[in-house]
């Protein structure tokens, strides 16, 4: 990974923590993952696996230091590696239909996936203090809805500083 390559995501994944940590409840109780988001735009800026692997890690280390659930740290790393390969072969298979839409649309699809993972590991590391169903719906699912439409704006907001000469947006 280049160092400039590193910088952004590091400033991406960064803005992500500091956005999840000042915005508040918007859902009753529940907010958007922003690190999760700036972690799909990170990706989306440079497309590799080695560099996916790299953010996706870097993302779980921040998520288990800052995790609010018990025992939610190795849950928290697992569920941010799967959920970066996942956004990565997203990202690829629709690179001749991206659009604010699609992006979109992806975070929220990531976000379904990330919680889906996390909510599995926690349940078989550490246990789970409802049903997973019960979670899923009341905290993923709209958590999932949040993230799309913020990982939208956000990416809205970073597109002029992100390197994105090798896939076209549509308006």
């Amino acid at each position: 990974m280049k160092t400039k390559d590193l910088a952004l995501a590091a400033i991406l994944l960064a803005i992500g923590l500091v956005l999840h940590s000042l915005v508040p409840p918007i859902f009753g109780g529940v907010k958007p993952d922003f690190l999760l988001a700036t972690m799909v735009i990170a990706i989306l800026s440079q497309p590799k696996l080695r560099n996916t692997l790299i953010i996706g890690a870097a993302a779980g280390i921040l998520a288990a230091l800052t995790t609010g659930f018990p025992g939610g740290q190795i849950p928290n790393i697992i569920d941010k590696l799967a959920s970066a390969v996942l956004t990565l072969v997203l990202i690829k298979a629709t690179l001749s239909v991206h659009s604010m839409f699609v992006l979109g649309l992806i975070s929220g699809v990531i976000t379904l996936f990330s919680g889906m993972v996390f909510l599995t590991s926690a349940l078989l590391i550490v246990g789970l203090p409802a049903p997973l169903s019960t979670l899923f719906v009341i905290v993923v699912i709209p958590t999932a809805i949040a993230n799309a439409l913020s990982g939208a704006i956000l990416f809205k907001l970073f597109q002029p500083w992100l390197n994105l000469n090798w896939i076209h947006l549509q308006p």
